[in-house]
């Protein structure tokens, strides 16, 4: 039960540190491009982590091709959820994003069920409707100004299939998590989309080298915020828990960024929080806490059985 309450709280902190993303954006968006906001505090992430990465690749024994499993996970999982979100939201709707978006749970568990054989049980059902529900009351104005005509066709379905890359991309982790530390499967993804985004960055948004000697300390203070805690801390804790937590349960606990990101956007960027918004966060607390509390107790006791019927 500790070992669980622990895990869950950082799961917690992870998505506080996530729902601060979009608040981070908004800091260096006037002087930084897109490619460049994902590409520069991931370079930087990569270079924190190149020395503990390389001393556990040592420890561990391992090869070369060994690691390659994450050129897969990078190429068609964290990849496409980078840059065809990016790609996505240029040629649609931010609203479109936000309640496309609430599918990434369901497709998490897709192939949560088909990769790692783990199933939605009746509880996760009550709480991901529950979480729905919740999150409908707090994307009110999105879904007031939601459009899925042709005219968004192509940015909807690049986003949907950003989305399907980061359900792949988190389901595949947890699949070979036993078999690489924290800094290893952070660094060797975050590597993989250095290579694949460096030639998109040189080519569109060549011009922001030069730019960064001219960043304010509002820029600074987004880009440090996106490397230090987006792109590092959040990440290192995620894949920690990953290992701890059933990848289904993950999923529908991410429904708190929404919860958790009114608050974030009301004190720093001034926005208004209604009361559809706050019954709604309450009722993503509320889904979160019978994850944290009733499911997680069964799923640990299904991992215990077995082992106490071969005793």
């Amino acid at each position: 039960m500790k070992k669980g309450f622990i895990a869950w709280s950082v799961l917690l902190f992870c998505n506080l540190i996530w729902s601060f993303h979009f608040t981070s954006i908004k800091l260096v968006q006037d002087q930084v491009g897109p490619y460049f906001t994902v590409w520069a505090p991931m370079v930087l992430a990569t270079l924190f982590l190149l020395p503990f990465a390389v001393k556990d690749f040592r420890k561990g024994k391992k090869k070369i091709k060994d690691v390659m499993i994450f050129v897969q996970l990078g190429a068609l999982g964290a990849f496409p959820s980078q840059v065809l979100m990016t790609y996505g939201t240029q040629y649609s709707l931010a609203s479109n994003s936000a309640i496309l978006v609430l599918a990434l749970p369901v497709i998490t568990a897709v192939f949560a069920f088909f990769i790692l054989g783990e199933k939605m049980n009746k509880l996760r059902w009550i709480s991901f409707a529950i979480a729905i529900i919740g999150v409908l009351l707090c994307s009110t104005d999105d879904i007031k100004n939601m459009d899925l005509s042709s005219k968004y066709a192509l940015g909807n379905l690049l986003i949907f299939l950003a989305i399907i890359g980061n359900g792949y991309y988190n389901v595949g982790c947890k699949k070979v998590a036993e078999q690489y530390t924290e800094m290893e499967m952070v660094f060797y993804t975050y590597l993989v989309l250095v290579i694949m985004l460096t030639p998109l960055v040189l080519h569109y948004e060549p011009f922001m080298f030069a730019r960064v000697p001219d960043f304010t300390v509002k820029t600074w203070l987004g880009m440090a915020s996106l490397t230090l805690f987006h792109n590092f801390l959040s990440m290192l804790l995620f894949f920690k828990v990953l290992k701890y937590l059933d990848a289904t349960q993950v999923a529908l606990s991410n429904y708190m960024i929404t919860f958790l990101a009114l608050p974030i956007s009301t004190i720093f960027l001034g926005e208004t929080l209604k009361l559809p918004a706050i019954i709604g966060g309450v009722l993503v607390l509320i889904s979160t806490l019978i994850l944290t509390i009733v499911d997680n107790r069964n799923y640990k006791r299904s991992l215990v059985k077995p082992n106490h019927i071969n005793n």
